[in-house]
C-alpha cells in the first residue's frame, strides 16, 4: 500500500511539473484582427503548440492592443511582453533606419538578397536587437511601400516639384526626409493619430505604408494610391532572451524552426499578395490606383538616393551605414 502511495504521489508531481514548465507567450502585432498577418500568426501559434506539445502557447494581440509598437519593443526588450511581429522601432537605437532605407531594394529579387536569409540588413537587425535583449525569430516581407492620399495626387510621378500636399509619415528621419524630396509636406503624427489627422484635415494623406496597410487601416479616408516603391516594408517576429530562457531547449528549437518555415512561406507569397491588396484597393473600394512608368519610379529612387540617403548617412553613422551599403552594392 506504501509503495501504491508512493508511486501514485510520484506521479503527480512528474504532472505537476510538467505543467508548470509550459510557457504561455504574448505578442503582438500592428494590423487589425482578421488582417492577413493576424491569420498568418495564429497559424504561426497553432504549430509552435503542436511542435511543443503544448508546452509553448502563444497567444496573439492584434490591433496594437499591448501598446505602439515601439513601446512593445522597450518592454520586449525589459521582458514585460513576450513577443511580437512589427516594424523595427527606431526610438532604441537610429541605426534600425536601415531596415526602412528608402528605395534600397530594386524589385522582390533583391530585396529578398537584403532582407532575407543571410541577406546583409537582415544580419544587421539581428545585432542591433541583440543589444536590446531581443532575439530576432524571422523576418516577414510585406511590401513595397507607397502613397495614401484623400484626394486626387497633383504631380504623382514628378518629384522635381512640390505638390503642396500635406502627408503623415511616421516618427523616423529618413520617412520625413524621403516625403519631402517626393514634394510633399511630412508631417510627423503617430500611427495611432493617423487615420483621425485625415478624416480631420490635419493633413491629406500618409506616406510610411503600402497597399495592404491602408487598405486594412486606411480604406475610409483613401481615395488615391501611388504604388512610388518608397521603401520596403519588411517587420520582425522578435522575441525577448527573458522569455526564450523560461523555455526548454528543444523549446527554443521548435519556436526557432517554426519561425524559420513561417518566413520560407512569407516569402513566396509577399509580391503577389502586394498585387492583390493593390486590386482589392481599386476594384472593391473605387481607389485611383496611379500607374507610375519605370521612368517616373527612376527619377524618384535617384532624387532620394542623391537628397536623403547623405543625411540619413549622418543620423544611424556615416561609416557603419556605408559599410552596409557596400554589401548590398550600393
Amino acid at each position: 500500500m506504501k509503495n501504491w502511495m508512493t508511486a501514485v504521489a510520484a506521479a503527480a508531481l512528474m504532472a505537476t511539473a510538467g505543467m508548470a514548465s509550459a510557457v504561455d507567450m504574448k505578442m503582438s502585432h500592428v494590423r487589425p484582427q482578421g488582417a492577413t498577418i493576424d491569420k498568418e500568426l495564429r497559424a504561426f501559434a497553432e504549430t509552435v503548440g503542436a511542435a511543443t506539445k503544448g508546452q509553448v502557447n502563444i497567444k496573439i494581440f492584434p490591433a496594437s492592443a499591448l501598446g505602439d509598437y515601439t513601446t512593445v519593443q522597450e518592454r520586449i526588450s525589459v521582458g514585460a511582453i513576450d513577443m511580437a511581429t512589427q516594424p523595427a522601432a527606431t526610438a532604441a537605437d537610429r541605426r534600425m533606419q536601415i531596415s526602412s532605407f528608402p528605395f534600397l531594394a530594386n524589385g522582390w529579387k533583391d530585396a529578398r538578397k537584403i532582407y532575407g536569409p543571410n541577406g546583409p540588413v537582415r544580419k544587421v537587425m539581428g545585432e542591433l536587437y541583440a543589444k536590446q535583449d531581443i532575439t530576432m525569430l524571422a523576418a516577414y516581407p510585406v511590401y513595397f511601400g507607397g502613397i495614401s492620399l484623400n484626394r486626387a495626387p497633383v504631380n504623382p510621378g514628378d518629384p522635381s516639384k512640390s505638390n503642396g500636399i500635406k502627408v503623415r509619415v511616421p516618427g523616423i528621419k529618413s520617412f520625413q526626409l524621403t516625403g519631402q524630396a517626393l514634394g510633399y509636406i511630412p508631417s510627423p503624427i503617430p500611427f495611432s493619430e493617423a487615420f483621425t489627422a485625415i478624416q480631420t484635415g490635419v493633413v491629406e494623406g500618409v506616406i510610411g505604408s503600402g497597399a495592404e496597410g491602408y487598405y486594412a487601416s486606411f480604406r475610409d479616408v483613401t481615395k488615391s494610391y501611388i504604388p512610388a516603391n518608397t521603401h520596403f516594408e519588411v517587420w520582425y517576429m522578435i522575441v525577448s532572451n527573458q522569455s526564450m530562457a523560461g523555455m526548454s531547449k528543444a523549446d527554443q528549437a521548435a519556436l526557432q524552426k517554426a519561425a524559420a518555415d513561417f518566413e520560407a512561406k512569407r516569402w513566396e507569397v509577399a509580391e503577389q499578395d502586394q498585387g492583390k491588396w493593390e486590386q482589392r484597393l481599386a476594384k472593391e473600394l473605387g481607389t485611383n490606383v496611379v500607374q507610375l512608368s519605370d521612368s517616373q519610379l527612376a527619377a524618384m529612387a535617384s532624387k532620394v538616393r542623391a537628397e536623403v540617403w547623405p543625411e540619413v548617412l549622418k543620423d544611424v553613422g556615416e561609416d557603419w551605414g556605408k559599410g552596409i551599403l557596400s554589401q548590398i552594392g550600393k
